[in-house]
């Protein structure tokens, strides 16, 4: 794993054009950008850009296991994140110890037989939502499983409903389209200048967002049945530290603000991505219906790992060196970024075959390699709303197939478009859908000219 080193700075080689120019290919393309430097370079290489300075991007599974396994004396959390922007407070703005202690107060809400408590608030909100899908023509899905992911997280974090959610519902969106735009900007941007700028924007939304969790959480502890309580936000009020210590209330409204944003995009973009490649993989979609019918999920399961896989949400997962490091055969000097590319190690032929191939078959009768498959990061960062997000599509996907019957397209895939943090399908996951009747026949019989095209083609289609 990686050690501190007295040795010779030696950080990989990189492409030697200057900070801005790679800073703006970075901007205009990454994903391509960094397909082509990966292809040329291997699973390390150095870039110079703005805002992170000399940033050695990894993806050979040995480096990235090196990286992950590295001691949190020697690298740490990269300034600027999105912590300095959820607060001081919030687990992306802690480091170190601190950083340990406040996950072993937070993994117990989200351990994995926990989360499966959730799984009728994930159902429930799904079918509010699908109530209001037209039928038979072309819509965008990322914004309705935005508000599906939204929903579903406020009522697993807070255990109730009222006009204080329904508030948080209104704020909550604004404020992280804005916060995910300016986090990882330099400070000059972030600063707020007055209510016209997008600090001071910012800054307002979070003092409202504040105000309703101030308001939640005194509700909680007047309570009279707050030890029965099972939600988030009764755990974390219920949580000490090792001296006995509680979190403060400040502590936890940035955790909670934390876990609401980091836990509402990502889901629904990669939910998105889901319905972009399902219809594209028609003989799967028949698969995955045949198994709900039947009231399986293997192959659902292999279907989430293969869609984080092939369509990551995130770039990678990022660190700082503290002290000049070792990783694998590279010294990396101090003050060095250090990714864990998710784009390129999940594009890697030696450790997925016909890498750029759609095939949740890959996964059949295994689990993904902790080291190769990171779409949650790893090590002391790994996001701990993994089982969560994980329970979360699987609950979505096995009600959306049971409810509804997705028409194929052969149109080519949606590209993927930079949101400011997660990157989505830029056209937002179009989808057509009809309601499904008992019997299938029926449903043949009754579909549309262009649903029996889509019928078809079910016996066809692209891996790609």
């Amino acid at each position: 794993m990686g050690s501190a080193t007295t040795e010779p700075e030696s950080p990989p080689p990189g492409p030697r054009a200057p900070r801005i120019v790679q800073g703006l290919a970075f901007l205009a393309a990454r994903r391509p950008v960094m397909t082509a430097l990966g292809r040329r370079y291997g699973g390390a290489f150095t870039l110079d850009l703005p805002v992170l300075g000399h940033t050695v991007m990894i993806s050979d599974p040995e480096l990235v296991k090196d990286l992950f396994g590295t001691s949190r004396d020697l690298v740490g959390r990269t300034r600027p994140n999105l912590g300095e922007i959820l607060g001081p407070g919030s687990m992306f703005n802690l480091d170190g110890d601190d950083l340990f202690e406040r996950r072993r107060l937070l993994l117990p809400p989200f351990h994995g037989k926990r989360v499966g408590h959730y799984d009728k608030i994930i159902e429930d909100e799904v079918m509010r939502e699908i109530a209001h899908w037209p039928e038979g023509s072309e819509f965008e899905t990322l914004e309705p499983m935005m508000r599906i992911t939204l929903n579903a997280i406020l009522r697993a974090v807070f255990g109730a409903e009222g006009p204080a959610l329904d508030e948080l519902r209104r704020l909550l969106p604004p404020a992280v389209r804005l916060g995910a735009r300016i986090g990882l900007l330099p400070e000059a941007v972030r600063r707020d200048l007055g209510p016209w700028s997008p600090g001071g924007r910012f800054r307002e939304h979070r003092r409202r967002i504040d105000a309703v969790i101030e308001s939640l959480i005194a509700e909680a502890r007047a309570d009279a049945d707050f030890d029965k309580r099972t939600d988030v936000l009764a755990l974390l009020l219920q949580a000490r530290y090792d001296n006995g210590e509680p979190m403060s209330d400040a502590h936890i409204a940035d955790e909670l603000l934390t876990l609401l944003t980091a836990g509402h995009e990502t889901t629904s973009t990669a939910l998105a991505w889901a319905v972009e490649r399902l219809r594209r993989h028609p003989r799967l979609l028949s698969r995955l219906t045949e198994e709900v019918d039947a009231g399986g999920s293997e192959l659902r399961q292999a279907t989430i790992w293969e869609v984080l896989r092939t369509r990551p949400v995130l770039d990678g997962a990022l660190r700082r060196t503290k002290t000049r490091i070792r990783l694998g055969q590279w010294v990396i000097p101090e003050g060095y970024t250090v990714m864990a590319s998710i784009q390129l190690a999940h594009e890697a032929e030696a450790s997925f075959p016909d890498a750029m191939s759609f095939d949740p078959d890959r996964f059949a009768g295994t689990v993904p390699k902790p080291i190769t498959w990171i779409p949650f990061g790893g090590g002391i960062n790994r996001c701990i709303g993994a089982a969560f997000a994980n329970m979360e599509m699987d609950v979505t996907l096995r009600t959306l197939l049971r409810e509804l019957r997705f028409v194929p397209t052969d149109d080519p895939g949606e590209r993927a478009s930079n949101r400011g943090v997660a990157f989505a399908p830029g056209r937002g996951g179009l989808a057509v859908v009809y309601r499904r009747t008992a019997d299938p026949v029926t449903e043949s019989a009754t579909a549309s000219p262009s649903e029996r095209a889509g019928y078809r083609a079910w016996s066809g289609g692209s891996k790609r």
